[in-house]
């Protein structure tokens, strides 16, 4: 029961996150419509560690909604409401989203993204 309330605690951070984030890259787009300087400005923000580690917190909480998101489709159908598939897949849930977060990174900086 602890990890179940765990990951929906994580569930609503993560949508909270998600909001906020959507704000920032409506702020990179727009800012590219008006050109280079003020491009620029987010571009800096992104470039920067602070930039960085919000974007890498931006994509964990993607891959963990996604995921969380299909769990709970299959639980809107009635399966994996005992105990142990639970934990199971609240387990695989948190890996999973862990392992895409890294692939999305290890290819972002494969294709030429950098610090």
């Amino acid at each position: 029961a602890q990890l179940s309330s765990t990951l929906s605690i994580l569930r609503r951070l993560t949508g909270i996150a998600l909001g906020m984030g959507s704000l920032l890259l409506a702020w990179w787009l727009v800012s590219a419509g008006y050109g280079p300087d003020t491009f620029s400005v987010p571009q800096a923000f992104f470039a920067h560690w602070i930039g960085q580690i919000v974007l890498l917190g931006f994509t964990f909480a993607f891959f963990y909604h996604l995921c969380n998101g299909i769990r709970h489709l299959f639980w809107d159908i009635g399966k994996g409401f005992e105990i142990q598939t639970a934990d199971f897949t609240g387990k695989l849930v948190v890996i999973v989203a862990i392992g895409l977060t890294i692939l999305a990174w290890a290819i972002g900086y494969w294709m030429g993204g950098s610090l």
